[in-house]
């Protein structure tokens, strides 16, 4: 059991406000099912990215429009394994994926805010951008990082991407050394998941938590 004694944040709450950050393969998920264990409500942007792109809304349509039909599949859901074979190997196109869906995802983060405000709570971001921490109100950025080699190794072997599919996906997205510039705390998880889970519980520990 994890709880939370009487943190402050720099928003002058005693609620707990941070962004996840962290490329794909670095273990985002193990840190937010801690925070969730810990009470602290977690809004998780790949999840309302799926939820956006559900068939008939607004993101759903424009992608359509921008990539065509081929992007669905028979049910008229987007095939999001090969949406993702076309845009991250062409900067072009993921910049125009990212254009339509950003502004979706971050408005729907916003409804999710507005019903937490006395709540703890964490926003995964996997891409992290400086403007998050006012716009969601975040006290600090906390994010995950892993060696490129062995987030590849940990795609292919758990996640099932070809080795390609995962050199794309990370290629995609900053370094290591660019998030790290932007983020207040680096939690290494290039070990095991016990090694990360120890990390994490040390920073609530550090935050004011008392951990049985």
């Amino acid at each position: 059991m994890i709880c939370l004694d009487g943190l402050i944040s720099d928003y002058g709450t005693n609620m707990l406000q941070i962004g996840i950050a962290g490329g794909i393969g670095s273990g985002k998920s193990t840190v937010t099912a801690a925070l969730e264990r810990a009470g602290v409500e977690v809004i998780d942007t790949d999840i309302i990215a799926r939820e956006v792109v559900e068939p008939g809304k607004p993101a759903w349509r424009a992608l359509v429009d921008a990539f065509g039909s081929a992007v669905l599949d028979e049910d008229n859901h987007l095939d999001r394994k090969f949406l993702a074979a076309v845009v991250f190997p062409s900067p072009i196109a993921l910049r125009r994926l990212n254009g339509i869906t950003h502004g979706a995802i971050g408005a729907e983060v916003m409804h999710h805010l507005d019903r937490c405000r006395d709540l703890h709570y964490a926003v995964a971001i996997p891409l992290f951008r400086p403007e998050h921490r006012t716009l969601f109100r975040l006290s600090e950025v906390w994010a995950t990082e892993v060696e490129p080699k062995i987030a590849i190794e940990r795609l292919v072997k758990h996640r099932g991407f070809s080795e390609e599919d995962a050199k794309n996906r990370i290629s995609s997205q900053i370094s290591n050394s660019e998030r790290r510039a932007i983020v207040d705390v680096v939690i290494p998880n290039n070990e095991t998941v016990a090694v990360l889970e120890n990390h994490i519980k040390m920073l609530l520990i550090d935050r004011g938590f008392n951990v049985d």
